[in-house]
């Protein structure tokens, strides 16, 4: 149960990377999770963009648009390995949603927030990273 949630300054993506990076966020967390293709996982993965206001975001150098990516997952869904391997992704989709380079990287900054077990609630329940697991592996036939 997955979320992602993309934070950028308005008019900092283009309109063809706007209308795309919110599924390819998720699509990409959900595969470095290991989560199936399926439809239940796939309804499962949120995302979300925010949009700042302009002159919402700036540093003390410039005021060329960051962007920062906030993922929320359950504690021990991602390996080191997963996470490196996420953040890379991530910044690859944003920089080419907005129209930029591998050299701008560094102004794509990716947050990993893990959820304590048995802090997660959905369906007016709460959810534990086992009750997720379960599905997960009886899909893939592990």
């Amino acid at each position: 149960m997955p979320m992602i949630q993309l934070t950028a300054p308005s008019g900092a993506l283009t309109d063809q990377g706007r209308a795309e990076v919110q599924r390819e966020l998720a699509r990409a967390l959900l595969r470095w999770e290991g989560a199936p293709d399926t439809a239940f996982f796939r309804a499962q993965a949120w995302s979300y963009l925010t949009e700042l206001p302009a002159r919402a975001q700036t540093t003390v150098e410039d005021d060329l648009p960051r962007f920062r990516i906030d993922v929320t997952v359950p504690e021990g869904a991602l390996s080191d390995r997963r996470k490196s391997g996420l953040v890379e992704e991530a910044t690859r989709i944003v920089l080419e949603a907005a129209g930029l380079t591998a050299s701008d990287a560094l102004r794509v900054w990716v947050l990993i927030h893990e959820q304590a077990d048995g802090t997660w609630g959905a369906g007016g329940s709460v959810i534990r990273y086992a009750d997720l697991k379960a599905p997960a592996k009886d899909t893939t036939g592990a």
